[in-house]
Order: structure tokens, then C-alpha cells, then sequence
């Protein structure tokens, strides 16, 4: 089953106004997340402009059909966390119910966990 990783675009981390401005943080820490996933058949990325977490960007969102979300943030544009966050997606996309162990978290994505969504129901 496809896993989605939701990569808000627009994140700017505390101090970005005194770099190049070139890129958002947010568009460096997806560039790099859409590199690492490049390739894997259960793994989509996908970019938006805002998931309204600015107080601590850079924000992703781990979402599965039928499965718990999350939305985690607080990262350093890094290949660090970007890796981190793939490795958690494929582990959340080989799960039945989207929870995955503690144990095999990886350590870059431990402490940034922001919210868990329930999966929606099925009908109405």
C-alpha cells in the first residue's frame, strides 16, 4: 500500500531571513526527501504550501489510506533527517494499521512527532 509523504514547501526555519533566501526550508528538506524516496514503488512524495506548523517548520506529513497519520516537524533541512523521514514512510507503508514500533524508528525522526490522526471510516 502507497505511503505519502506531504511536504510543506513554505516551512522557514527561525534565522532563514539571514541566509540566501534562494530556497525555503522547506523546498531544500523536500528536494532532498524527494531524492531519497526516487524509486520506491509504495512511496509517493507530494509538495503544499503550508501544513499551518510554522512554529516548528520543517513540517511533513506520513499518510496511508486506511492507516494512522502523522505530522511530524521540527527538522533541519538535511539529508539527515530527509533519509530519517523515508526510512519512517516505508516502515509506515509496510504496516497494516500505519503504527510502527518505536524500536524501528529511525533516530533521526525520534522527538519530532507533532500529531497522530486516526484513519478516516470507511463510510459515512
Amino acid at each position: 500500500m502507497t505511503t505519502w509523504i506531504t511536504i510543506c514547501d513554505t516551512c522557514k526555519k527561525d534565522g532563514w531571513e539571514s541566509g540566501d533566501m534562494t530556497l525555503t526550508d522547506g523546498e531544500k528538506l523536500a528536494a532532498l526527501i524527494e531524492a531519497a524516496a526516487a524509486g520506491l514503488s509504495n512511496i509517493r512524495t507530494r509538495r503544499v504550501s503550508c501544513l499551518m506548523g510554522c512554529k516548528g517548520a520543517c513540517n511533513v506529513a506520513i499518510q496511508g489510506a486506511g492507516k494512522l497519520n502523522y505530522t511530524i516537524g521540527a527538522f533541519d533541512p538535511d539529508s539527515d533527517a530527509a533519509s530519517g523521514i523515508v526510512a519512517y514512510a516505508m516502515a509506515h507503508a509496510a504496516s497494516d494499521t500505519g503504527q510502527v514500533p518505536y524500536r524501528d524508528w529511525p533516530q533521526a525522526i525520534k522527538g519530532h512527532f507533532v500529531t497522530r490522526h486516526p484513519p478516516l471510516p470507511d463510510d459515512e
